[in-house]
């Protein structure tokens, strides 16, 4: 994956995180070029040089370059003097006065995409809450990338108009219809706004076009819809939306009757017809 500007966004926000939540001076980080098996640092965060900045980290190299070769998170006491790592960067890490460095790799279906640093400018260990943080962070980056990958599939997917939407095979659209459950249920759970709105898009774009509030659906009544659309029975759609069965239940009726329905499956053709499901 080339290291695009969401995928910037993504590292960025997952490095200020890093900061916060561990007290790290010093936090850096990029994707995996296109094509290339190494890591370009775009994104920096109390740095005072520019040293860091575009630094190509070849797989295998340093310690960004070991973290994506084992893809799995490496840290160094002491970065110059290391003996676990090879020293291609050390001018680089020398120049922004680093000592202590950790690297965990953004890994997204076995593949990495990317790395994420933090850093001391002393010479001290950095302990299992710090390289739990900075493994968290990597965590959201990859959740952020798969539903970005994920919104790009459902947006493919959106593209025939409805005469060719109803040539489909019946078990395709089925997945279609279980994918756009799935990231209905996601949405909710992503701190970014800006992203849970660009995935919230992309599932209006499967449907046909008409607003929620046209039929006066809460997005949670139309959570429950998709899930239920998807064939989840009560318990398996709270699991997914993380809600309790009876809540479940409660946003099922209200959307019943909203809908004037009186079971699921009428319920759930009803707000097909209403543009609101797939």
């Amino acid at each position: 994956m080339a290291a695009d500007a969401s995928g910037a966004v993504e590292i960025r926000g997952a490095l200020v995180r890093l900061r916060r939540t561990t007290g790290l001076p010093v936090a850096f980080g990029g994707l995996v070029e296109d094509g290339r098996p190494q890591v370009r640092i775009s994104e920096l965060t109390g740095t005072t040089t520019l040293a860091l900045s575009a630094l190509a980290v070849t797989s295998g190299n340093g310690l960004g370059g070991k973290a994506v070769a084992l893809a799995r998170p490496c840290a160094v006491t002491d970065y110059s003097l290391s003996r676990r790592i090879s020293h291609e960067y050390d001018a680089a890490v020398a120049a922004e006065g680093l000592r202590s460095v950790l690297a965990v790799p953004v890994v997204v279906r076995r593949r990495v995409r990317g790395v994420l640093y933090g850093a001391l400018r002393t010479a001290q260990p950095l302990g299992d809450r710090t390289l739990s943080e900075a493994v968290a962070a990597a965590r959201d980056v990859e959740q952020a990338l798969v539903v970005r990958e994920e919104a790009r599939g459902l947006l493919a997917a959106s593209r025939p108009d409805p005469a060719a939407r109803e040539a489909q095979a019946g078990a395709a659209w089925e997945q279609v219809r279980e994918a756009h459950a799935a990231l209905r249920a996601l949405a909710p759970r992503i701190p970014d706004p800006g992203l849970r709105a660009e995935l919230l898009a992309a599932c209006g774009l499967l449907t046909a076009a008409a607003p929620v509030e046209a039929v006066g659906l809460a997005p949670r009544e139309v959570d429950v819809l998709a899930c239920v659309a998807a064939g989840a029975t009560n318990a398996a759609t709270a699991v997914r939306l993380g809600l309790s069965p009876e809540t479940v239940k409660g946003y099922l009726r209200s959307a019943m009757r909203k809908l004037g329905a009186h079971t699921r499956g009428e319920a759930v053709a009803s707000a097909r017809r209403a543009g609101v499901l797939p």
